[in-house]
Order: structure tokens, then sequence, then C-alpha cells
């Protein structure tokens, strides 16, 4: 069966090179016509964990309080805010940005009720005054921007002279449906089997949501590039950013696609100089760069035909098949060239056939090895991580199809005596022979450094840390960075939390005060109000129980706990401890309700007033103070508040914890399962702890499935632990220098492990079989090693060489992760080179793999 097919192969690819080059150029055709619906989704779908279940709870909390997404535009005219020329132009940017499309309404110093300017009372809440209204006080009304509950660090920032203007976008209840009906099927299929009409609607249901998504997307794209050119019309007469998710998620789409056409395009054409010199014959340059090339249209047209789409993670593949794919190809070069030398009568029939068949194991070898390496990366729960992982594996595939199809094809295209080069005529030789004897003369001090690195990389691994923030994604020149500055430091923080109250919390007790005619709670005269084990209830001037307080029990259930006088207060208590932690921005909740309530009665509402009160507020109030932090139907009350991306303190996960452990545990009356958090930073903050954990499952899966398959590979389990130390050690330097140079695990650092091993086995791999051969010659190990340095070393030293100098270009990019990928990349690839020509060899000389030396002279 083996010989039919080589036979098949050698007679079409060796014996027909232009038919299979034709074949290769219709497939490559055929599969590049879906390049034209490429995709890159950066949706919040592709940065959660796979069926986390507070993904859905986010969107629920999103539907009930009809809390959309919003962006921020930051607003400082050159002349004083207050001035008629500076709202005159405010307003006139605010009409414009409210004909945006999914805009439903805009928060701003213009349009809020001013309730402070001066003090109103209950009876003219219901028509209110706001900035433009004749006979305001514009001094009053700017103090109370800066000052009131309602908008302090929220529209106006401390300077008095940059405000904000709130773009409130619709919740996408379409959306919302579609996903939940699609993950509903989703999860009966995997408890029971679905009957064939299920199937079908799920089929359906899967087809129409990513549809739905694709135009969400794209409709979401298109309003941020409108918000930017209505303010691109008034930059010259103020200072204006924007900012919000939003605006977060459009500018990292902007930048990975950036990244992909101009440094991918950058990174091409730096190989192409690089391997010029390197190689000295446009065959040697064309076959390979063509072969990695038609490798990645060839994946990313059939990934564009199926619809299956790169994130900001699966994004790398690109880069990284680029890599494995040149590899592949310079090591069948360089094993060309050197038959070519050596055997100066073969035609290039027999030097083709040779390579093929000599390298051939080797390749198929770290082919397999590298894609358990990223095959490992389907154990962990990020959905773009898993499918990133997928790719790989189908690239690699096609990666390795091509290069025993293009560079053989090619090569017998090509007269030898045009391709013959002179023995060592770019001196690599000499450098990788540095690297043998170096070995060999300070073998005791390789295995010391070694150590020594080793130990340094473990401290540094153990300072890994899996915190980030949004605005570390951007250079500070970036508009996208600047905006989340002056957002998180003037107007109350750019990513959201929201904490949901359910239920009745356990019941309290509360100061009362016998001269109050209504005896109702005085929250600034609480001197333990959080303590007791009975409720007390709300009484009226006559001794009856109060009708409207939730603590009764006849009460009607169209009431809430939450908005009476003892909810209230408790809401008030956590709302003024959120407020105080240095992370948090603006927090809003009923709290804030209370606190203008009380202000403008001149004193604290009893049950019954707080009820009237509700029941009685224009539908502008109710909206912005009680409408999105109360849910009566479910009982729930929501405190949300943003959070400063830009604190150098910022730790999700922590912060999360502090607010759970004071609301549960510092007398506030809540159990631990009525205390509940949602919004933004709770689902990238359950990602991000997830990182860290599938981490280290998956380099435990990619060292056990390597050392797996090289044991089968050798047939020597010595000789796979051999191989696999060096591997280790490259990983752990570059798991190391992140935690030692304070770079975060994150949704892009988390595939550098995978990364790591994938490009370290293929040095490895290729050394012990090369070394094998040169053993088989003479047994003797010093001179199979010296030989192994001067010929796979070669091939070795090329690919360090062209993807460490060509992905250092990354290092220009203005997208942070892209940087840290390049750069994480090329030192992956100088420590796995210097593992491979020092500690490997060296292990190899230690243990005798390959069993005892031979006596007598040796070969060299």
């Amino acid at each position: 069966m083996k010989q039919t097919l080589y036979r098949s192969y050698r007679r079409l690819v060796i014996g027909r090179p232009v038919l299979a080059l034709a074949l290769v150029a219709l497939t490559l055709l055929a599969l590049s016509l879906g390049l034209p619906n490429f995709k890159l989704d950066a949706s919040a779908d592709s940065l959660t964990l796979e069926n986390d279940v507070a993904v859905d709870y986010f969107r629920e909390v999103s539907k009930r309080y009809q809390s959309g997404d919003f962006l921020v535009v930051t607003f400082k005219p050159e002349q004083d805010l207050f001035s008629d020329q500076s709202l005159a132009l405010l307003q006139s940017l605010q009409a414009d940005l409210a004909g945006v499309e999914g805009v439903i309404g805009i928060n701003s110093i213009l349009t809020v009720p001013l309730l402070y300017s001066p003090v109103i009372t209950m009876s003219e809440l219901s028509e209110p005054k706001n900035l433009l209204s004749p006979d305001v006080d514009r001094t009053a009304a700017k103090r109370e921007f800066l000052e009131s509950p309602i908008y302090r660090d929220m529209l106006l920032g401390p300077d008095g002279q940059t405000t904000a203007l709130l773009l409130n976008l619709a919740v996408d209840e379409t959306y919302i449906a579609l996903v939940r009906e699609r993950d509903g099927l989703r999860a009966r299929a995997k408890t029971t089997r679905l009957s064939v009409e299920e199937k079908a609607q799920l089929a359906a249901t899967s087809a129409e949501f990513l549809a739905y998504r694709t135009a969400a997307a794209e409709a979401a794209t298109a309003r941020v590039e409108s918000v930017r050119a209505i303010v691109a019309g008034y930059k010259d007469r103020a200072q204006i950013y924007l900012g919000g998710v939003t605006m977060i998620t459009a500018d990292m789409i902007s930048f990975i696609k950036s990244d992909l056409v101009v440094f991918g395009a950058a990174i091409l054409l730096f190989i192409l100089v690089l391997m010029t010199v390197i190689f000295r014959h446009w065959v040697f340059v064309l076959l390979p760069v063509l072969t990695a090339v038609s490798s990645v249209v060839m994946v990313l047209g059939w990934l564009s035909w199926i619809d299956w789409r790169l994130t900001v993670i699966s994004s790398n593949f690109v880069a990284l098949l680029l890599i494995i794919g040149l590899a592949i190809t310079i090591h069948l070069i360089v094993r060309y060239r050197e038959l070519a030398v050596a055997q100066p009568d073969w035609d290039q029939a027999q030097l083709v056939q040779e390579t093929v068949q000599f390298m051939f194991k080797p390749v198929i070898y770290t082919a397999l090895t590298t894609m358990v390496a990223f095959a490992s990366l389907v154990v962990s729960n990020i959905r773009p991580v898993m499918d990133f992982g997928w790719m790989m594996v189908i690239g690699l595939t096609v990666a390795v199809v091509l290069s025993f199809l293009i560079i053989p094809a090619g090569l017998m295209l090509v007269s030898p005596a045009a391709l013959r080069p002179k023995q060592d005529n770019d001196g690599s030789s000499a450098i990788t022979l540095r690297f043998s004897r170096f070995t060999e003369r300070f073998g005791g001090t390789v295995l010391v450094l070694s150590l020594a690195v080793a130990g340094l990389s473990a401290l540094g691994i153990s300072q890994l840390k899996v915190e980030n923030r949004f605005i570390d994604y951007f250079r500070p020149s970036t508009e996208i960075y600047q905006g989340m500055t002056v957002i998180d430091d003037a107007l109350g923080g750019t990513v959201s939390l929201d904490i949901l109250l359910d239920g009745l919390p356990e019941s309290v007790e509360l100061n009362t005060s016998n001269d109050d005619p209504f005896n109702e709670v005085d929250a600034f005269d609480v001197q333990d109000p959080f303590d007791a084990p009975e409720p007390v209830l709300e009484a009226d001037p006559f001794g009856e129980v109060d009708p409207f307080s939730e603590q009764n029990p006849a009460a009607a259930p169209r009431e809430s706990y939450w908005f009476t006088s003892a909810g209230l207060a408790q809401i008030e208590f956590l709302h003024d401890y959120l407020e105080s932690l240095p992370e948090v921005g603006k927090v809003q909740s009923l709290a804030t309700a209370y606190k203008v309530a009380r202000d403008v009665n001149g004193a604290p509402l009893n049950d019954f007033e707080l009820a009237v009160l509700r029941q009685s507020l224009p539908d502008n109030i109710r909206d912005l103070l009680v409408a999105p932090y109360l849910s009566v139907e479910n009982n729930q009350a929501r405190i949300t508040l943003r959070v400063k991306e830009n604190d150098p303190n910022l730790q999700r996960a922590a912060l999360v914890e502090k607010i759970r452990r004071y609301a549960t545990q510092n007398d506030l009356g809540f159990k631990s399962e009525q205390v509940s958090f949602s919004g933004v930073l709770v689902l990238y903050n359950n990602m991000l702890q997830s990182l860290f954990h599938s981490q280290i499952v998956t380099l435990g899966v990619v060292f056990l499935g390597i050392a797996l398959m090289m044991s089968l590979l050798f047939r020597n389990v010595l000789l796979a632990l051999i191989g696999i130390l060096p591997n280790i050690l490259a990983a752990s330097v570059v798991l190391g220098v992140m935690g030692l140079a304070n770079i975060p695990l994150d949704m892009m650092t988390i595939t550098i492990a995978a990364i790591v091993v994938g490009i370290g086995v293929d040095d490895t791999i290729h050394y012990i079989h090369r070394f094998r051969r040169e053993f088989e010659i003479d047994r003797q190990y010093l001179p199979a090693m010296h030989r192994a340095h001067a010929s796979i070393g070669r091939a070795m030293f090329y690919t360090s060489v062209i993807i460490t100098l060509g992905f250092s270009i990354l290092a220009l990019s203005n997208f942070i992760p892209s940087v840290y990928f390049g750069l994480l990349t090329a030192l992956a690839m100088l420590a796995a080179i210097l593992a491979a020509l020092t500690l490997l060899p060296q292990l190899i000389l230690m243990f005798k793999p390959f069993g005892p030396a031979a006596a007598g002279p040796a070969r060299d």
C-alpha cells in the first residue's frame, strides 16, 4: 500500500510537475474565491467562555432593565463650557449625534433635569428645568453637575470644562431571543438526542443567528464610523474623544485588520529579503514563500466559504501558519542543497526524489507533534481558543501537503546546474558548529546554565497573572487610549459592573423615632441598622400597619421591598461603600433617588410617601432614577457602577470578591445567593480567570501528548524524555519572561505555550532524526553531533533567524496584543533554537539513547 502510494506520488509530482502545480493552482483559485466573504468577529460572544451562564444572565439583565450598550463622547470646548457659544456648539453636536441610527437617547448637561439649581419642591418634580431653560442659574447648575448625587462623576469633569454625552443604544431583543433559542437547543443536544425536526430547527436557528449577528456587527461598526464622522466636524473647535465598550470592540477589529494587511505584508517582504540574502537564488525564495502563502490563502478561503470566522485570538493563526509553512519548506530546500553539493552527478529527479524520501518522516513527525500541541487548546473552555487550535491543525495539514507538492514539482522545472550552490557559501554551518563545539567543551556549563534559567523561569511563572485592562491593549498615542483616560479620570469610568440584589433579605431592625408622626426610618439616624433578627412593621400615626410597606404580608405584590425605607437604606449603605473604592467611578442605584427625594422633601420619606412618590414621578424622572435600578416583578434591585480602566491596581476578580464579601459579611442582611454580578466586567473576568486554569491544563496536555507521540515515533522512551526537556525549558523561558516583565495572560498570550512547543518541537525532532542518521555512520556521538549541527542545524538556524527578525516587526503595531504576540513569538524561536543546539545535544551525549558508541577512530 505504501509503495503504491509512493509510486503514484512520484508519477504525478516528479514525473508530471506541471500537472501537479496546475492542480494546486486550480484548488487555490477555487478556495480563494471565498475570500471576499472573509470576516473577523470581535463580538461579546467571541470574548466569553463557552456555555458561561453569566452570558445568558447578562442578556437577561440587559433586557429586564432595558440597559443597552452606550457610547461616550467627551467634549471640551476652547471657550468656557457654560458660555453661550460653547453650549450652542454642544447643542449642535448633540443634535447631529441624535440622528445616528441605533441611538435611542442622549444624556448630557443640556438634557438632564436640574433638581438642585435651586432645590425644587415635590410639586415641581413634574416639570423640572434643564440647562437650556430660561432664567437658569448656570453657576448653580455647574455646581449641581459637580456635586449632586445624580450627576457627580458622570456628566462634568472636575475641571468644570470637560463634559460627556452618553449615547444610549437600544437593547437588541431580537439578538437575545435568537441566541437563547440556539443555546437552548445546543444544551438539549448535549443531554438528549434531538429529533430530526429539532436538528433542523437548530441548524436554521444557528444560521439565522449568525446572519443576524453579522448584520448587527456591521451596523455597530457603521454606527461608530458615523459618530466619528460627525465628531470630526467639531474637532477644530473642541477637544473631543470617543469611548465605551462598543468603541473598544470597533477599534480592536480595526487594529487587527490593519495588522493583518500592513504587518502581514511587511513581514512577508522582510522574509523575502532575508531568504534572498541566505539562499541567493530566486527559486529557493519563491517556492517556500509560494508554498507558505498558498497554505494561508487556501485555509482562509475555506474558512470564508464555510463562514468560520476569525476572532481576536484565532487571527494569529495566519502568522503562525506562515511561520510553520516556511519552516517545513526551508528544511526541504536545505536538504536538497546538501544533496546537490554532495552528489554533483545526480540528475534533478534523483535529487528531488532523495530529498522527499529523506525528509518525509521528520516532516510528518514534526507536523503530527505540532498538531498535538495546538489540538491541546481544545481543552480550553473559550470558544476562540478552541477554534484557534482546530484552525492550526487544519492549516498544518494543508501546509504539509502543499510542501510535498509545490517544492518538489517546482524544483523539477529547473535545471540542477542552475541551482547547485557552493559548499558553505553563507557561513551558516560555521555559526552552528560554534554551538556544537561549545557544547563539547562546556557541556557541564550548558547544564548549569539550563538549570539556572529553569529556576529563574519558575520564579517568573510564579508571578504570572491573569488580570488585564482594555486600556492596556492600545498605545497612549491612540485616540481610544486618550478617550478612555479622559473618561476614567473625569467622567466616571469605562467598563460596567452590575450588582443585583434578589428577594427579601434577612429582616433588619431600624432605629425609629417617636417624634416623627409617620414613624418613618431616618437613614441618617440609624445606629445599628442591619443586625436585628425580626422585622419592624412600619406604622402610620394611628398605629395601623402601613399597607404600602413591603414588610406587610398583605402588601400588594406590585410593590417592592427595595423601594421601602428599609430596603433603600440597605442599598444606600452598599452604594456609599462602592463609591469609596478607588477603582470605582460612577455608582448609580435607587440610593440616588432616595437621596434626591430626601433632599427635595427636606426630610426622609416613609414607606407610604415613597410608594406615592414612585407612582407620581414623571416619566423622565422615573426613567432616570428608578426604572434602570428596580424590577418590581422580580423583586430585584440593581446597582450599576463603572470601573476605571486606567487604575494601575485594578484587579477584576479581587474587586468582585471584595464587593461580595462586604455585602454578605458586614451585617447588611444579604445572603450570598441574594447577591449576584453581571456586566461586561464579569464576562471578561470569567474569561480571564479561565485562562490561567486552561493554561495549566493546556501545558500538561501538550507535554504529555508530545512525549507519547515522540515515544511512538522514535520507539525509545528515553529519547522522548530527552527530546521533551528542551521544549519544557523553552516554554518555561517564555512564560517566565512574561511573569518577570509583568505581561499578563490574556486572550492573546494564552496561546503562547502551544506556540512555543509547536515551534520548538520542530527543531527537536528534526535534530534528533538527523543525529540518529549521522550516528549510524560511525556510531560516534561527538562526530555525529558536529555533523548534525553542520547539516540540519543550518536549516534550524535559517528558520530561527527569519522568523525571529520577521515577527519582531509587530513591535511597531498600535495594538499591544499584536506587539506581545510578535515579540513573544520571536523569543520563543530564540529559546527553542538555543535549547535545541545546546541542551538537546548535551543530553544526548550524556544519556547515549542510541546505544553505546563504537570503539576506534571516528569519522568527522
